[in-house]
């Protein structure tokens, strides 16, 4: 394993990050304070408890997974991307480095990213609404096994994009609906009984309910199924970007 070479792309995207650290911060804490405002005062005024939590500290887990989701494929699909499109790319196919460290480079990274925005959501919320973690070290196991998962589903939505237009077009039109649907301000079960069924074939509706459930020790879906479909999700990227790689499909021309 060639640790330098991971270590260099690894600090190489950090030092980007750290370069943009104000707005890398502020947009995330501004979305946060925006969303207590809105649903937290708003419909937290008309919603008193949701499974015997105040609705304000029910939608925390939801924010927070809102945010490491967007901003792990933001940051990783951008992250490979941006050398393809300056032609840097080819550096990195040419040195001695393996696809596995490159991924752990890259990926690496922007987990990295997206665990600190992770974070810094939840010092926001502490000043909105008072809330308890029943279970730390299960919540950062959640966070760190969401972010790299999709992390790695932003790499592949870097590796195939060929434009900005496509960079940006899974995200948006695809991620965050289902973030959204996923029980991020909800739980599904208020939900209509067809629509829960529905709803069951979303996957972030697994990452949620975990993720919530390390906070106050209640979930919509059994907690071992939640870790069972991380662990699925994060398989599957994981053999997609083999499969790339072996293939050259959208790398090599």
């Amino acid at each position: 394993m060639n640790f330098r070479a991971v270590s260099s792309i690894y600090s190489f995207e950090m030092k980007r990050f750290f370069r943009t650290l104000s707005q890398s911060l502020i947009s995330p804490v501004l979305s946060t304070s925006l969303y207590f405002i809105v649903f937290g005062a708003a419909i937290g005024s008309r919603i008193q408890e949701v499974d015997g939590v105040s609705y304000g500290a029910f939608i925390v887990p939801g924010l927070i997974m809102l945010s490491v989701l967007t901003q792990s494929i933001s940051n990783a699909s951008f992250g490979i991307y941006f050398p393809k499109f300056i032609g840097s790319i080819y550096e990195v196919h040419t040195a001695p480095i393996s696809y596995l460290e490159i991924v752990m480079g890259y990926v690496g990274a922007a987990a990295s990213k997206a665990l600190l925005i992770g974070l810094v959501t939840l010092l926001t919320a502490a000043f909105f609404v008072p809330f308890e973690i029943m279970h730390p070290g299960a919540m950062i196991a959640f966070l760190a096994l969401t972010s790299i998962s999709f992390s790695l589903f932003g790499f592949i939505i870097g590796l195939w994009s060929k434009n900005f237009e496509q960079l940006q077009m899974v995200p948006l039109l695809v991620i965050t609906p289902l973030v959204f649907l996923g029980g991020s301000f909800y739980s599904i079960s208020m939900l209509p009984p067809l629509w829960q069924t529905v709803t069951l074939f979303n996957p972030v509706v697994y990452l949620i309910s975990g993720f919530r459930w390390s906070f106050y020790g209640t979930a919509d879906v059994n907690i071992g199924i939640s870790l069972a479909m991380i662990a699925l999700f994060m398989f599957t990227c994981l053999g997609i970007i083999w499969w790339t790689f072996k293939t050259g499909f959208k790398i090599r021309s």
